[in-house]
């Protein structure tokens, strides 16, 4: 099947041209002026923008956690990133103890098959750093996996000691792999949980004052150590705070392999959202957790000058009534996570591009350019380029689209944005050349969406 978007303003990091780009199949075939169509379908492109759809580096779909799991699943989560622009994304699998790695990633494709209808990969998250896995690591390339991650929070769960972030890190570089960090100081936090419990102090805002930006400026800085000890790249996920950020820009300004992301809510709310009245502050826990109006600048200026290169999500939903519920009379069993995969996009653009914050090509760059380069897609994915997937969002800048609970895709009862209206959307999206969003109502098939297998990054 062959399209042809005619007269749009086709977006990528280096800047904008208006042309017309023919698909043919699942691969962008030409892009220019006049491009000739016989037998195309031609869809209007004029007055809007053609952008490569975003990918979501940062996503936890279908996760368990003790006795629920996040409420998106593969098909769900996946209609809500399509209707918010997103058309591929990576998830997490998570290495059970005493698990094997090959065990934990059979059961994440299982999780995906007949479900997805965008496409996806996976990372490889490391809770169990025995011998045998360690040796298991260089296998993750010939399984299509070219990233692991490894935890420095979550006490007595995932969380790993230096001797073992090492010993990853060491066997990552030595298979040409990415190594993702979680940087906060487990140690201490599970000190002052337990002390604020102790206290009496049981409400959500306690979630924020328990893990102090200072805990997560330390951990950066001893990721960033442990890596360079190592001779490994690293990737700092989720960052949320000025004293991460600095420990990043320095690295960076030494020439280390450090990248870094942060992720789309970071920019909108602080942890006074934790002390919203009742047990509403539930609704904001995730952690790291929400900080200060002046880490949310300081989150924009490492946008702006390349500190942070990728916008992620660390999408993981849980229903506010039920499993949020689960914390009412103590914070430390609220669950961890907030929904953002369908609204990434939408809020990124308006705030950063139409609030002037970032240019066109900057929100491009940091939602799907950058993270198709760091993490083995670029040119497939990523890029609106003949060869190219024809993985494309129509974008109307003059749309406008109020968020909220009762209209979005995602399976979970609460928007973070509720009421929040924002200019600029989707308003069709193809995945390698089918379309399955048309305005906002899915068009797509459950099963369509295929795994990507990624190539190893060298920078």
């Amino acid at each position: 099947m062959r399209t042809l978007f005619t007269g749009g303003t086709v977006v990528g990091p280096e800047g904008s041209q208006q042309a017309d780009l023919l698909v043919d199949g699942e691969r962008i075939a030409a892009i220019g002026r006049d491009v000739p169509h016989s037998d195309a379908r031609v869809v209007d492109a004029a007055g809007f923008y053609l952008l490569p759809g975003g990918i979501d580096v940062h996503t936890h779909l279908d996760m368990p956690l003790d006795d629920i799991r996040s409420s998106d699943d593969f098909q769900t989560g996946h209609v809500a990133a399509a209707c918010g622009g997103t058309t591929s994304h990576i998830d997490f699998v998570i290495q059970t103890k005493g698990g094997s790695l090959r065990q934990a990633l059979d059961t994440w494709h299982a999780r995906a098959e007949g479900k997805a209808c965008i496409d996806y990969g996976f990372h490889m998250t490391i809770a169990d750093p025995r011998p045998e896995v360690l040796e298991e690591i260089g296998r993750l390339p010939e399984w299509g996996i070219t990233t692991v991650k490894v935890l420095m929070a979550y006490k007595g769960r995932l969380q790993l000691d230096d001797a073992q972030l090492l010993a990853v890190m060491r066997k990552a570089a030595e298979h040409g792999l990415l190594t993702m960090v979680h940087c906060e100081n487990g140690d201490v936090i599970d000190v002052l949980e337990r002390g604020a419990v102790a206290a009496g102090h049981r409400e959500p805002k306690y979630h924020a004052l328990a893990r102090p930006s200072a805990l997560e400026g330390e951990a950066t800085g001893r990721a960033i150590a442990i890596a360079q000890v190592a001779g490994a790249r690293v990737y700092i996920v989720h960052l949320t705070c000025e004293a991460a950020l600095d420990q990043v820009r320095l690295a960076q300004s030494r020439g280390d392999s450090v990248f870094a992301e942060t992720c789309v809510q970071y920019f909108f709310f602080t942890a006074d959202d934790l002390d919203r009245p009742g047990f509403e502050g539930a609704k904001f826990v995730c952690s790291p957790p929400f900080r200060t109006s002046r880490d949310q600048e300081a989150l924009w200026g490492g946008l702006v000058d390349g500190t942070l290169s990728v916008v992620s999500t660390d999408h993981c939903p849980f229903n506010f009534a039920t499993d949020k519920a689960h914390g009412r009379e103590d914070f430390t069993k609220i669950p961890n996570g907030v929904p953002a995969i369908e609204d990434r996009l939408i809020m990124l653009h308006h705030a950063g591009v139409n609030g002037g914050r970032i240019t066109l090509g900057r929100f491009v760059d940091v939602t799907a350019t950058a993270p198709a380069r760091l993490f083995g897609l670029y040119p497939r994915k990523g890029v609106l380029a003949p060869g190219s997937d024809a993985d494309i969002v129509l974008w109307d800048p003059r749309a406008r689209r109020t968020i909220s609970a009762r209209t979005h895709h995602m399976r979970v009862d609460y928007s973070l944005f509720e009421g929040q209206t924002a200019t600029g959307a989707p308003i069709g999206v193809w995945v390698r050349g089918m379309q399955v969003v048309d305005e906002n109502r899915f068009v797509g098939q459950s099963g369509s969406g295929q795994y990507l297998s990624r190539n190893r990054v060298r920078q």
